[in-house]
């Protein structure tokens, strides 16, 4: 059993079965699993956050194909939370010039504006995170996360990276 806040160890750095203990360890004691708070603690699920700085990022309004893509999500998921950022009156939806099926997504000034207090928070949170990292370890995590990023790229992709 794994503590909370206690780096695992690393058992075998090249097993697939690691790979994933570490991977799950790691999201779960960050908090992406819950569906009520991020993990810098604002009240909204992982995916609506990242949805706000998505579009918070965009420099025009996005097709909710390009939002699902950004997020890695489905059609109906990214329906369903764009339905509730709607309702809740963060975003605006309009209808394509070339083609009335695409949905276009704007924040709205309410959407905005919870945007940018959950990218403080996020900006908090990480540099809680990137100061509890010793000094002389930083490069390794930031490269480690760089070639684990890539290669879940390429598997997305339908490629796959050498060994």
């Amino acid at each position: 059993m794994i503590k909370r806040g206690v780096p695992p160890r690393v058992r075998s750095a090249s097993t697939p079965a690691e790979l994933r203990r570490l991977i799950q360890a790691f999201v779960r004691d960050f908090g992406l699993l819950s569906q009520d708070a991020t993990p810098c603690g604002k009240p909204l699920a992982t995916s609506h956050a990242h949805a706000l700085m998505v579009l918070l990022d965009a420099a025009r309004p996005l097709s909710q194909k390009a939002l699902a893509d950004a997020l890695g999500i489905d059609k109906s998921n990214v329906t369903r939370l764009c339905q509730k950022m709607e309702a809740e009156g963060q975003i605006e939806l309009e209808r394509g010039d070339d083609d009335a099926r695409v949905r276009l997504l704007s924040l709205t000034p309410r959407g905005t504006k919870l945007a940018r207090e959950v990218e403080q928070a996020s900006q908090e949170r990480f540099a809680l995170l990137l100061k509890a990292v010793p000094a002389s370890e930083r490069a390794r995590v930031f490269a480690g996360l760089d070639v684990l990023s890539k290669a879940v790229s390429a598997l997305r992709s339908g490629g796959q990276e050498e060994e």
